[in-house]
């Protein structure tokens, strides 16, 4: 038989591959640019990117954080959004002289390796994106130094303008210069709640007060001397009920206290004057790059919660890979998932499962207990009646890929996250387990929101062009199957 070639293959036509690193650093913050600069230095061709200065449309769209649309227009104005970066990046100028290549403004929106799956690629890659356009970047080594986000945390009216997370509001405050709020609300009195408060504060900003679910704060005891010394009210075993506000956004928020069993005491309930509300929770790693790659995770409660699996030099499971900083896991002093479902837990009680928790896609409490189908779909048939999340309980424990996929929450323009782990926790909750057992959501690319503006001059060469087409060619391919024959 004489060798033929299959023209629909894809073998021996891998992808356009821009420009190549010998180590890429995808992060900019303290870990990242340390890294950076201890490569370069040692002779090491060294790229170093960056997301922020953002585009202008991410801080409506709460990516990469949880901004609650209390950034001020000064972040429309890309010359002076560049200038507070660099302002706020002490260490560029050692990171220049040093040789590192540095870029700003460009984002890591999904990794490639060869994998049991695919064998076409000649060197990982990474896909980056600026404002203008989409390319892929080949490496030798590549350090993921990513950070942290905040949790998320569903209540009547969270959905206003001015209900942030405290990551978007030191991201405003420090990095960009550009907060418009006047008067916070902090949910959450851990270290994080705590610091974060104190910061505002030094900033000029007035703090309505700091409430904490828990009848004790958790906070360590010198950040709570320092805030009563501010004159910051402490409020613990109280619960936000509702947040209220116009167009313009939070007005006021309600408040009840708690007993030591996390229930509301009638009669014991407040209003606060506030115009944002600050989620302080707790932070969870940012993993999605590490694990779309194919990074083996573990589960660490003391260190934030899932994580990549490192050796002590941080290397992952892949040998090329390797991640540091927040990203590889936070110092925190308790579970930010087993406090979100504590939290989750007492709000529930005081305003029950019909509040939204996935803001994208209108998904409430009830929707994800319930497994309803989307809004838009008929919801009443049978057999969808039949279906809730005991039933699915009953086949093994509920995964988020799962209720994603019956659900939609998850999928919006944030990508999950402000709700990825109050799904988690909800699912915790209802089927009785400990967070940790879980299983981690799926990341797939891509693992930013991208305008199509910077992806329509990106075409296959005509090698992987010509056969784009192979699946038209398949009989039956639209036929119903009804209509086919076995």
């Amino acid at each position: 038989m004489s060798p033929c070639t299959d023209p629909y293959s894809v073998t021996g036509k891998p992808p356009e591959i821009a420009e190549h690193a010998a180590l890429l650093v995808v992060g900019a913050g303290e870990a990242g640019m340390g890294a950076a600069i201890a490569a370069a230095r040692s002779g090491t061709q060294t790229v170093l990117i960056d997301e922020h200065p953002l585009d202008p449309a991410l801080f409506g769209l709460d990516v990469p954080f949880h901004f609650g649309q209390r950034a001020d227009g000064s972040v429309q104005n890309r010359g002076r959004a560049l200038d507070q970066i660099v302002q706020a990046h002490p260490r560029l100028d050692e990171a220049f002289e040093a040789g590192v290549d540095v870029r700003l403004g460009v984002t890591a929106w999904a990794g490639f390796v060869n994998g049991p799956t695919s064998h076409a690629l000649t060197k990982p890659v990474v896909a980056l994106a600026d404002s203008q356009r989409s390319w892929l970047m080949s490496f030798d080594r590549l350090v993921v130094a990513a950070g942290r986000r905040d949790l998320g945390f569903a209540f009547p009216g969270w959905e206003l303008p001015g209900v942030m997370g405290a990551t978007g509001l030191h991201t405003l405050l420090c990095r960009y210069r550009a907060f418009a709020g006047r008067r916070i609300l902090i949910l959450g009195g851990g270290r994080l709640g705590l610091e974060t408060a104190l910061e505002a504060h030094r900033q000029g900003l007035e703090i309505a007060a700091i409430v904490e679910a828990l009848p004790a704060f958790p906070a360590p005891a010198n950040l709570l001397a320092e805030a009563r010394a501010a004159g910051i009210e402490l409020m613990a075993g109280t619960i936000i009920t509702e947040a209220q506000g116009g167009a313009a956004g939070i007005e006021r928020a309600r408040l009840v206290a708690l007993a030591d069993d996390l229930l509301p005491i009638a009669g014991r309930e407040r209003v606060v004057e506030c115009d944002t509300i600050c989620l302080a929770l707790g932070a969870v790693p940012n993993v999605e790059l590490l694990d779309q790659l194919g990074c083996k995770m573990t589960y660490r409660s003391d260190r934030g919660g899932h994580l990549p699996l490192l050796t002590p030099e941080g290397r992952s499971s892949l040998e090329t890979v390797f991640a540091v900083g927040d990203c590889a896991g936070i110092a925190v002093e308790a579970d930010g998932l087993e406090r979100l479902a504590i939290w989750s837990r007492a709000q529930i009680a005081v305003s029950g499962i019909d509040v939204t928790v996935c803001q994208c896609e209108e998904v409430s409490r009830r929707d994800l207990i319930e497994v309803k189908p989307p809004r838009y779909l008929e919801r009443e048939t049978r057999g969808l009646k039949t279906r809730n999340l005991q039933t699915l309980l009953a086949d093994g424990p509920a995964n988020q890929d799962q209720i994603k996929r019956l659900t939609r929450a998850g999928m919006g323009v944030c990508q999950g996250r402000r709700c990825r782990e109050q799904v988690t926790a909800l699912l915790s909750l209802a089927g009785e387990t400990a967070p940790a057992r879980v299983p981690l959501p799926s990341h797939r690319p891509p693992l930013r929101p991208l305008p199509l503006s910077v992806l329509q001059d990106r075409h296959e060469h005509p090698g992987m062009r010509s056969g784009w087409d192979v699946w038209f060619g398949i009989d039956g391919q639209f036929d119903p199957y009804w209509d086919i024959k076995s």
